[in-house]
């Protein structure tokens, strides 16, 4: 098919083929791609401004049995280093976030063989009880499912409990790519694509708000990378009608500073920021029943995601007032509150404040500037 046919069916907001994506990707001029994903953008998202988040990411635990082949952040059950996060170290957390604006905590951890469902229940009744007005956006469907395989219980019942303690939304966490080939290679120890995604449907079905990401730049082939996006886009058309589902998709690169990835197989992240702008732009064409693109400034930096702005993404993310997980690999990229809106402003954009629902926030009328070494 020639490329100005398939520019066409995507401005249609047809779904494309994974062959046809592929074709896009590999043939299509650059400036080409970023128009009709610019198209697209404008069309899912007329309001025109570039929306931001502030929160903080905060780990529950760093102890793990998962042993992702990427991640530098966990420890094993009974090393030096271990912890469980515990209420008082919550409390001085939230209190800085919400002094610093943020509305929310990204809430985290490992595959820790000991904490079960009454856990997750207790801590974040506790939370919610102690800052009502705080959002939750906790754990990913591989947490879901270690905590449904420890409580031999079923997602519905896991989910259901959880959103009934406090949890408001739930992160994409631990999709890395959704086929089996890969995560056999890099994540073997987290459940498989299709339990992630069943997960997913099941969580779509309560009407708890997801996001969809996708981690590449490793062991992954191109094809891959759209079996993925395929994969995404089906399950957001099964949700009910009344659900957002997924809300946001965040593709972002794989980070190999001194990762088991790396070092044992010598998988380094070669992804230059032409293909990263690329993967922006097809996700925005692949997914025409997903909203919200954001460009993952952590992972690319500032001006590689800026010009992801006119490429398709209409989502800076957030701030992140704390990261642990991805830094530890290598991601060395920062914003303020004040840094990351004239970074939009640079790109041509207006700013706007939003929470985890992408629902905008008038912004608060005193920030305290953030003091903190991570």
């Amino acid at each position: 098919m020639h490329l100005d046919e398939l520019y066409a069916k995507a401005l249609n907001f047809d779904m494309l083929t994974i062959e046809e994506g592929m074709a896009l990707f590999e043939q299509a001029p650059l400036t080409e791609l970023m128009f009709v994903a610019n198209e697209l953008r404008k069309k899912q998202v007329p309001h025109g401004k570039v929306t931001w988040q502030i929160d903080r990411n905060v780990n529950t635990t760093n102890v793990c049995i998962a042993n992702c082949k990427f991640c530098n952040f966990f420890r094993i059950p009974g090393h030096a280093d271990a912890y469980i996060t515990d209420i008082a170290t919550y409390k001085k957390k939230i209190d800085e976030t919400i002094r610093w604006g943020g509305d929310q905590l990204l809430l985290q951890g490992g595959h820790h063989p000991e904490l079960g469902l009454q856990f997750y229940v207790d801590l974040f009744k506790q939370l919610k009880q102690l800052y009502p007005t705080i959002k939750l956006h906790t754990l990913g469907p591989p947490e879901i499912a270690h905590i449904t395989k420890l409580e031999k219980s079923t997602h519905k019942e896991v989910l259901t409990a959880l959103k009934e303690a406090g949890m408001d939304s739930l992160p994409g966490a631990g999709a890395e790519i959704l086929v089996d080939r890969v995560r056999r290679l890099i994540s073997k120890g987290k459940c498989g694509s299709q339990e992630w995604l069943d997960i997913m449907h099941e969580a779509h079905k309560l009407n708890i708000t997801t996001s969809g990401t996708m981690m590449f730049g490793h062991v992954e082939t191109v094809r891959e990378r759209f079996e993925h996006l395929v994969k995404i886009r089906e399950v957001q058309s099964r949700k009910p009608a009344e659900a957002k589902g997924f809300l946001a998709f965040i593709p972002w690169t794989f980070q190999d500073v001194d990762t088991l990835l790396t070092k044992i197989r010598g998988v380094h992240n070669l992804t230059t920021p032409d293909e990263y702008i690329r993967m922006i732009a097809i996700s925005r064409i692949m997914l025409p029943n997903v909203k919200n693109i954001q460009a993952s400034w952590l992972t690319v930096g500032k001006q590689t995601a800026q010009i992801c702005l006119h490429s398709g993404a209409n989502d800076f993310g957030s701030i992140m007032l704390e990261e642990n997980v991805v830094s530890a690999a290598g991601a060395p990229h920062r914003f303020t509150y004040k840094s990351i809106q004239q970074a939009i402003k640079e790109a041509g954009f207006e700013p706007q404040l939003r929470n985890q629902q992408y629902e905008w926030r008038q912004m608060p009328q005193v920030i305290e500037e953030q003091v903190i070494d991570y």
